[in-house]
């Protein structure tokens, strides 16, 4: 008789199914999923960023594939909080974990979303989107300066008594830093990594590939990136990590786990395949059988040494 695996993890309190999520921004609000696959088999997703308002995205081209990934400035385009209250989460799976991602553009309107997403019932808990720019602050993103990430994660946590994970900008110093930060203002969890800035060039038209210039780079090419932050970051804090970064294949998952994370989000592959998820936690417990792992919770920190010399 084959042994069963306890997949069953913790984030931030939040119990989840498997340790596998789906981004934000990679799979709408959820129900766009659910012709192709059984969602509530998923450990959670994370829903596309709400802002206080309807917020249109950049104008198109706004996506490009790019060497084992994908640039894209969309510019988190979304229907906004009460739309997203009152006309999305009822179409989800009563059994699906829901996290809400959270943005915006001043640290009073961040909190206000909060607010308004504290009372609901299916909102496990509150992701913030901490990568986007401070218009107040000249533009820099909030994730960039210690002093304006403390700010918002205070402002946040003021505002909503839901589980508060904050997710960081890879384009920092020291993502430790960002990370204590975090924790010192009260987040419950980090999420690492964001998309890395970059830019991609159409020779031939002399052009920026994206009309918006810049854009986030995710995919697999920025796995070894997102591995080094988490392992960094789960060094510096207690509280848990949601590892984040070309995750394509179950062992990239399990890596994830060893570096420190409690739970791993699937992002730019579901692009092409809304069956990654699954078949990632499909992976991870096949990787659990090959090694004698009896839970996926033993994995998490579990990265050995090199012995010396």
């Amino acid at each position: 008789m084959t042994a069963t695996i306890d997949l069953t993890a913790e984030l931030c309190g939040v119990e989840l199914r498997n340790p596998v999520l789906l981004a934000s921004g990679t799979c709408g609000y959820g129900s766009e999923l659910a012709p192709f696959i059984a969602l509530d088999e998923l450990g959670g997703i994370v829903a596309k960023s709400l802002t206080l308002e309807p917020r249109a995205g950049n104008v198109p081209p706004r996506i490009t594939e790019t060497p084992a990934g994908m640039l894209n400035a969309i510019s988190l385009e979304n229907i906004g909080v009460e739309a997203f209250i009152r006309d999305k989460l009822h179409a989800l799976p009563p059994s699906l974990v829901v996290l809400a991602s959270v943005f915006e553009i001043e640290i009073e309107r961040y909190a206000e979303v909060c607010k308004r997403l504290d009372g609901v019932a299916r909102v496990a808990a509150l992701e913030l989107n901490a990568s986007c720019p401070h218009v107040k602050a000249g533009g820099i993103e909030f994730g960039q300066d210690p002093r304006v990430l403390a700010q918002l994660v205070r402002a946040c946590r003021q505002a909503t008594t839901r589980p508060l994970l904050v997710k960081l900008s890879p384009n920092v110093t020291s993502i430790a830093e960002m990370a204590r930060v975090c924790e010192g203002e009260g987040a419950d969890g980090v999420s690492l990594i964001n998309a890395v800035q970059g830019l991609m060039v159409d020779v031939h038209r002399r052009r920026t590939s994206l009309r918006n210039g810049l854009g986030g780079l995710s995919g697999p090419a920025i796995l070894p990136i997102a591995l080094r932050m988490v392992y960094q970051a789960s060094r510096a804090v207690k509280i848990p990590i949601c590892g984040i970064g070309g995750i394509a294949t179950g062992e990239d998952a399990v890596a994830f786990l060893l570096c420190g994370a409690s739970a791993v989000q699937v992002g730019t592959l579901t692009y092409t395949n809304p069956g990654a998820g699954l078949e990632v936690r499909d992976g991870i417990e096949a990787y659990c059988r090959e090694h004698g792992v009896a839970r996926v919770r033993d994995l998490v920190g579990a990265l050995e040494a090199w012995p010396p010399g």
